[in-house]
């Protein structure tokens, strides 16, 4: 690529977020994220060896001491071709791997350098999304009872007919309650708020709206894809602890000041790709097949914004128990 294509390099990234997927197959459901997670970064930062240009990971596993690989400020790529940003979580909800529960993606996004807001650590994040029709309606300092009544006047339909998503965290007790007494309904999921907002942008998954705190790498993934496929989105810092507080301070970060969806992905040229590891509402796990095994994956691009991409494997044999233990 002599200058930066967005669809070509979604190809590319694919393949990183299907060797991820595949990777973890042997994991699922036998109660070991961690084993899980670990195969699935060594897979994708192979894939990831080939990547057409100059890549720079500022939204990964970890700060480098902690991570040995596909840490923040890795290089990857040929090294050959333009500069791009990347944000990856080869298992985003490592939780839902280790449970065979729905949920668990291979994922990554990408965006010309500087595209993407990195951050030094993984930091918590207050967010709020919604859908191409909900533009405008939410502010993410405003109580949520009163976003309710934005999104359903958007949308055109009563609160009471309303679907959220929110994690199933302890910190979420208060937000729940109020939902609930506001009218609308929730679909409450353990982990995974990446997973949760696009139940909110795919317009078969019957949600209008994602509210509350989760991971600020996700929070980053996330904006990638609401901004492809023309939804909304605010987040701001929300530390959960007085020692994130002053990592906060140090870093030069200001809880609570909101962040506009430009504020995380800057801008437009920009994509997201996520495989499946186990089957859910949205996409279908690694399935064996008499020539190999069969991926599904969802990509989005600026000339490509719903693309479901089903693949064979051909040769692959995912041993059903775990090497290497």
């Amino acid at each position: 690529m002599s200058s930066l294509d967005m669809d070509a390099l979604a190809v590319h990234l694919l393949r990183g977020t299907q060797e991820a997927a595949l990777a973890c197959r042997p994991w699922v459901g036998r109660g070991d994220s961690d084993k899980a997670d670990a195969a699935a970064v060594a897979a994708m930062r192979e894939a990831f060896d080939t990547l057409p240009g100059r890549g720079t990971v500022v939204i990964g596993e970890g700060e480098k001491d902690e991570a040995p690989m596909l840490y923040i400020g890795e290089s990857v790529g040929d090294g050959d071709g333009p500069a791009f940003d990347l944000a990856v979580d080869p298992l985003e909800n490592t939780s839902a791997c280790a449970r065979a529960a729905e949920g668990a993606i291979a994922v990554v996004a990408a965006a010309p350098e500087g595209g993407l807001w990195g951050s030094p650590a993984s930091w918590y994040m207050d967010k709020v999304v919604v859908g191409p029709a909900a533009v405008g309606a939410v502010e993410i300092d405003r109580p949520v009872e009163e976003n309710l009544d934005s999104v359903a006047k958007a949308l055109g339909k009563p609160v009471s007919e309303l679907t959220t998503v929110v994690l199933d965290k302890p910190r979420h007790e208060d937000l729940i309650e109020r939902i609930y007494a506001a009218g609308a309904s929730i679909v409450l999921i353990p982990e995974g708020d990446v997973f949760g907002a696009l139940r909110v942008m795919l317009p078969d998954t019957r949600a209008d709206a994602l509210f509350g705190v989760g991971g600020a790498p996700e929070g980053v993934i996330t904006a990638a894809f609401v901004r492809l496929l023309g939804g909304d989105m605010q987040a701001s810092l929300a530390p959960q602890s007085d020692e994130e507080r002053e990592k906060l301070a140090d870093a030069g970060q200001e809880p609570g000041r909101p962040l506009q969806l430009d504020d995380l992905v800057s801008n437009a040229e920009c994509c997201f790709v996520a495989t499946s590891v186990t089957a859910g509402q949205i996409l279908r796990g690694p399935t064996r097949t008499e020539a190999g095994w069969r991926t599904q994956s969802f990509v989005s691009t600026p000339t490509q914004r719903r693309l479901v991409v089903e693949a064979v494997h051909l040769g692959r044999d995912l041993s059903e128990t775990p090497q290497g233990d």
